[in-house]
């Protein structure tokens, strides 16, 4: 298996390192994971693509691309260019915040398994939920990953579909958060509320504080349990 490896915070981001580890712990080889992923954080910019640019980028070793490019871009790059075969699993994250409902039009992260599915790849974006109050701890992260790759991984996914997973926020003493499978996403917009300053409008909607519908993404993740969503193209 090779698998191609991004996300929208940039290369040198700790959350391609706990995605690599959990791959590993599943017997994964090393040699197997190859990360294209671009050369700053890019969060927010959905699925823009570069087409009328060149596109540089920094190859750091064999298996690994900086590229200064969007998430879509990493990999189109990667398939079309940087990995010495077709990927047959693209995986993205793990993204510190949630990209539930709303968000996977506005999310770099899932823009890049959506770019999959269209090149008939699986793919699977992973992201968490964040809590001010709490701390994200990469390694638990990494273990709630990997509890989601070995479930999906024997899944059937379907042409033109993607997963989309959200890690909720726990105290370190709670107890292993469930899997639910077919979370819908959330239909109610993100809160709309702006502030005026002196330069414009600034954005002051509190993401804690959307909508839930009941048994959607954003309900189950805020609810303590992993939220796994089957998207289509």
């Amino acid at each position: 298996m090779t698998i191609l490896i991004t996300n929208d915070d940039g290369i040198t981001a700790p959350g391609l390192d706990a995605l690599r580890d959990a791959c590993r712990s599943l017997g994964i080889n090393a040699s197997q994971i190859h990360t294209v992923a671009p050369d700053r954080e890019l969060s927010q910019n959905g699925h823009r693509i570069t087409t009328y640019e060149p596109i540089p980028v920094e190859s750091l070793d064999p298996q690994r691309h900086s590229v200064s490019g969007t998430p879509a871009d990493c990999v189109r790059l990667g398939i079309a260019e940087l990995l010495p075969q077709k990927p047959d699993l693209i995986l993205a994250g793990i993204n510190p915040g949630g990209n539930m409902g709303h968000d996977l039009y506005i999310s770099g992260t899932v823009a890049a398994v959506r770019e999959a599915a269209y090149h008939g790849i699986p793919a699977i974006a992973i992201s968490h939920y964040l809590k001010n109050e709490l701390n994200l701890c990469w390694e638990s992260a990494s273990q709630s990953a990997a509890r989601v790759l070995k479930k999906l991984l024997n899944q059937k996914l379907g042409d033109g579909f993607f997963w989309n997973v959200n890690l909720p926020h726990l105290p370190a003493d709670a107890p292993e958060p469930e899997l639910i499978f077919d979370c819908p996403p959330e239909r109610q917009p993100l809160p709309n509320a702006f502030q005026l300053t002196a330069d414009g409008y600034l954005y002051t909607g509190d993401y804690s504080q959307r909508p839930q519908t009941p048994s959607s993404d954003v309900s189950v993740c805020f609810g303590g349990n992993i939220a796994i969503s089957k998207i289509s193209v």
